[in-house]
């Protein structure tokens, strides 16, 4: 009745802008971010444990970063095709199928590595061939001018399994870990990692099933069918004007941050080898193991995420999108460099991730410049050809981080490279993707406003 004070709960879901299939995807991306976070941030940690080296670890980010361009076109004609709910059920099976791959690859001797890569292809179903259906769903089921408040709200359930998911893991690391704050062994890292896999593997499963039965496909989107590489040409053509200065500035951060992200983990628990030893009044000390740290610092970074991410949501209404977008870029080109050059110390490293927390308060704003433009029944099209165009740039950076982490020999002048060259390389590019886009990036209303 009009007048009337509306319930908590309604002000709840009128602030966050949940609509019924928006909690119903919330919901998946909770689970499979829970499984993907607690296995993909550790696994170059997994790898090296098994034996691979520094460059190998690079190569294996850029078969990600191929993933991830290649993935989300497709992944968007699918859903527009088919719906989002079929969709999102056959992607969330993949990696389901992709968790237990890697889980079981080192009882393969000498193919554990290869099969990690093989994993990779099926572990990154959900969040990569997925990418344009969660779009498409925020989109239909969200009024334009509310787009990043939508975006908001999945975010915000996202990032609380990216701070439930570490801290999960690295209670497993202190289950298996040494009796002091020293490394874990090779062995040790191993036996862990697979009670970590094995969690992300059920919880895969149960997002799978929640979203099918759940999500309320009657108010689905269907656009045309695929028309072969001629369409491609064409969306790529009819892309929005307003996303090419920030495709641009994307790409560059993204590049930078391709660089150095799966060296990240290393970085904490071999190159710095910072653990932490805690006392409880209750438990006592606890001792962290590095990689258990990690997991800590993980929980940290998603923690101010969490506390940023809305009210910023919320500011960018008010101030526009730009600037929103523009400090997300600004602190992921800064924190290679501030890592690679902090001290060996656990309080300092806390610091570095709370700080890193604040990229992920733009993302809401980034998504609803990406998708605010896009017709209604093209936004997993559109979605799509943006990260087609901005993954496919990305895809070499992991390798070229690993190469210059790890040193590479070349003819008459020797060995070049380290990890302060890899990570100083990766904010100076960084550093210039936020500038062009503060000096290019427009401010828009989202489509429909």
């Amino acid at each position: 009745m009009a007048g009337e004070p509306t319930s908590v709960r309604a002000q709840f879901r009128e602030f966050f802008a949940l609509s019924r299939d928006v909690l119903v995807l919330s919901i998946a991306m909770f689970a499979f971010s829970l499984g993907f976070q607690m296995t993909s941030r550790y696994l170059s940690e997994y790898m090296v444990a098994l034996g691979a080296s520094a460059f190998v670890v690079g190569l294996y980010g850029t078969v990600s970063n191929v993933i991830s361009a290649v993935y989300p076109y497709p992944g968007g004609i699918i859903s527009d095709r088919i719906g989002s709910r079929y969709a999102l059920t056959l992607f969330g099976l993949l990696s389901a199928i992709g968790f237990g791959i890697w889980l079981v690859a080192p009882t393969a001797g000498a193919l554990a590595i290869p099969l990690l890569f093989v994993g990779v292809v099926f572990a990154q179903a959900w969040k990569s061939f997925g990418l344009g259906a969660t779009f498409a769903i925020v989109k239909q089921s969200v009024a334009p001018e509310r787009l990043a408040e939508g975006f908001a709200s999945t975010e915000t359930v996202r990032r609380t399994a990216f701070l439930v998911g570490p801290l999960l893991a690295a209670g497993i690391f202190v289950l298996f870990g040494p009796a002091d704050v020293g490394s874990m062994t090779d062995s040790a890292i191993v036996t862990a990692f697979g009670v970590i896999l094995a969690v992300a593997v059920v919880f895969a499963l149960l997002g799978t099933l929640a979203q099918h039965v759940l999500y309320d496909a009657s108010g689905d989107d269907y656009g045309k069918s695929f028309a072969g590489v001629s369409q491609i040409v064409e969306d790529l053509r009819t892309l929005p004007a307003e996303l090419r200065p920030l495709l641009v500035g994307d790409t560059l951060v993204r590049f930078a941050n391709g660089m150095v992200y799966v060296f990240f983990v290393i970085v904490v628990t071999r190159f710095l080898g910072v653990g932490l030893s805690v006392n409880f009044p209750i438990l006592g000390e606890i001792e962290l193991s590095p990689q258990a740290y990690f997991g800590v610092l993980l929980g940290i970074e998603m923690a101010v995420a969490l506390l940023t991410m809305v009210p910023v949501a919320k500011l960018a209404e008010r101030i526009g999108l730009k600037p929103v977008v523009a400090l997300g870029f600004a602190v992921y080109a800064v924190f290679p460099v501030l890592l690679i050059t902090a001290p060996a110390d656990a309080g300092v490293l806390a610091l570095l991730f709370a700080f890193s927390g604040l990229r992920f308060a733009g993302l809401p704003a980034h998504k609803a410049l990406i998708v605010g433009p896009a017709e209604q029944g093209t936004g997993g099209r559109v979605t799509g050809t943006y990260y087609l165009v901005r993954n496919v740039v990305v895809i070499p950076s992991a390798a070229l981080g690993g190469a210059l982490y790890g040193g590479v020999s070349l003819p008459g002048i020797g060995t070049v490279g380290s990890p302060p060259l890899a990570f100083g390389i990766a904010t100076v590019i960084g550093l210039i993707g936020t500038g062009y886009f503060l000096v290019f990036g427009k401010e828009f209303e989202p489509a429909g406003r």
